[in-house]
């Protein structure tokens, strides 16, 4: 496979962050004294944080503002990003050989900007990549193609040489209807999904540390 761009997913395929919304919506939720429906994390795990924030204020009644409770779920999360959040293994090492081979990358994550960048920026990462595209700027989530197709725009590369790396099924399938190269890349977050991702990937990685050349 001819490489001469890259969309990254974050959570999860980059940073081994999910860990971090595992638990988030029911916290959030009992934060506020409501008591969180069954299967909440299920719910709202390939929600995007606007989707999330109105399923809340919708479903469990909320009085604040859609705005108000974006704000407060990325509050219980802020520290996280910001002190904590790790690479997954290998990932330094990958994008450094990529940036060495002038191949041009972007980021396209649910997860807010500030967030975001902060965790790149601190891992030393954020200078890889040409820009971090959020769902919330642009409008929609992965469960359609504009933002990569925005991304592939932003890049200025061809879509058979640009890649998507993703751990999470709806957005992968998303990507390769679309007509990307998918790189498909385990998380246990993602674990029952592992059988479909392989059969969906043109490539299929359990780590960033099998990938000790790009695929070809």
């Amino acid at each position: 496979m001819k490489i001469d761009g890259a969309i990254f997913d974050l959570d999860g395929t980059l940073l081994d962050s999910m860990p971090v919304w595992a638990t988030l919506g029911a916290d959030y939720l009992n934060s506020l004294g409501v008591t969180p429906p069954k299967e909440i994390a299920e719910i709202i795990k390939l929600m995007t944080l606007r989707q999330t924030a109105e399923y809340f204020k919708s479903e469990c009644e909320l009085s604040l503002p859609v705005p108000a409770i974006e704000k407060g779920i990325n509050e219980m999360i802020e520290s996280r990003y910001f002190h904590e959040v790790l690479p997954k293994p290998g990932v330094p090492e990958f994008l450094r050989d990529l940036h060495e081979q002038s191949v041009k990358m972007c980021v396209v994550t649910a997860t807010d900007r500030y967030l975001a960048e902060a965790a790149l920026s601190r891992c030393g990462l954020l200078d890889r990549f040409e820009r971090v595209i959020t769902c919330g700027d642009f409008g929609a989530g992965k469960d359609r193609p504009g933002i990569f197709e925005y991304a592939l725009e932003t890049l200025g590369t061809e879509k058979a040489c640009t890649p998507v790396f993703e751990d999470a099924i709806h957005a992968a399938k998303t990507a390769k209807d679309a007509g990307f190269p998918l790189i498909a890349v385990y998380d246990r977050s993602f674990a029952e999904s592992k059988g479909a991702l392989q059969e969906l990937a043109d490539y299929y990685i359990d780590s960033f540390e099998d990938l000790l050349c790009l695929p070809s």
